[in-house]
C-alpha cells in the first residue's frame, strides 16, 4: 500500500519520490523536476511528450522561463487573469529546466498553477513540480486514488482525496509566439491570441 497522508506525501517529493494527488482538472503524477525520467518511465511515456511544471504561484514558476521585461509583463497579464486555473502557458524554457522534463523540446516548458487547494498546499512546501495526468500514457486518466493506487504500486498516493467530478474539457494550453499567442488546445479558459 503506498496511499499515504498529506505529510508523508509532501516528504516522500522532497525526496525525489513520484506522487499522486488531485488538481483542479485530473488526478497528477508528480515529481521533482530533476527526477522526471521515472514519470517517462512509469507511464511509458514517449519522449516528445513533455511533462508540465506546476507551482503554487508564477513567482515560484518564474525561475524556469526566461523571457524580456516586455514578454514578462504580457506573461503576467494572462497569469494574474486565470492563475489559479485550468490553463498551461507554453513559454520559452530556461536553464533551469531539466532535460528530461522536455526532452525533444528543450527550448519550451509548459507551466500551470491549479485552482486546487490542496495541490496549492503541496507546492507551496515541496516547491515546483514536474507533472502530467496520473496513467499509462495513451489510456484514460485515473481519478481516484484507489485505481492509481492499483495501475502505480511505487507511487506515494495521496489517501483519501475525492474523486472529482471533471468537466470535461481539457486545460487551455498557450504557447507564446514571441508576439503573441498561439492556442494550442482550446478548454474552458479563452485568452486573447
Amino acid at each position: 500500500m503506498t496511499r499515504v497522508s498529506l505529510e508523508k506525501l509532501i516528504t516522500g517529493a522532497k525526496q525525489g519520490q513520484v506522487v499522486s494527488f488531485p488538481t483542479d482538472t485530473v488526478p497528477a503524477l508528480a515529481v521533482r523536476p530533476d527526477k522526471a525520467e521515472a514519470i517517462f518511465e512509469l507511464k511509458q511515456r514517449d519522449p516528445n511528450k513533455p511533462l508540465i511544471l506546476m507551482g503554487a504561484c508564477l513567482d515560484q514558476l518564474q525561475d524556469y522561463v526566461t523571457g524580456t521585461t516586455q514578454e514578462w509583463q504580457s506573461w503576467q497579464a494572462v497569469a494574474n487573469q486565470h492563475f489559479p486555473g485550468q490553463l498551461t502557458l507554453v513559454l520559452p524554457s530556461s536553464s533551469q529546466v531539466p532535460n528530461t522534463v522536455n526532452p525533444e523540446t528543450p527550448d519550451s516548458i509548459g507551466i500551470r498553477v491549479p485552482n486546487h487547494e490542496t495541490a496549492l498546499s503541496i507546492f507551496q512546501q515541496t516547491g515546483v513540480l514536474a507533472t502530467t495526468s496520473a496513467n499509462r500514457s495513451g489510456e484514460s486518466p485515473l481519478t481516484t486514488p484507489e485505481t492509481i493506487n492499483t495501475a502505480f504500486p511505487d507511487v506515494l498516493v495521496l489517501d483519501n482525496f475525492s474523486p472529482i467530478t471533471s468537466s470535461g474539457t481539457p486545460s487551455t494550453v498557450a504557447k507564446w509566439t514571441g508576439s503573441g499567442w498561439e492556442i494550442l488546445r482550446q478548454g474552458k479558459i479563452k485568452i486573447e491570441q
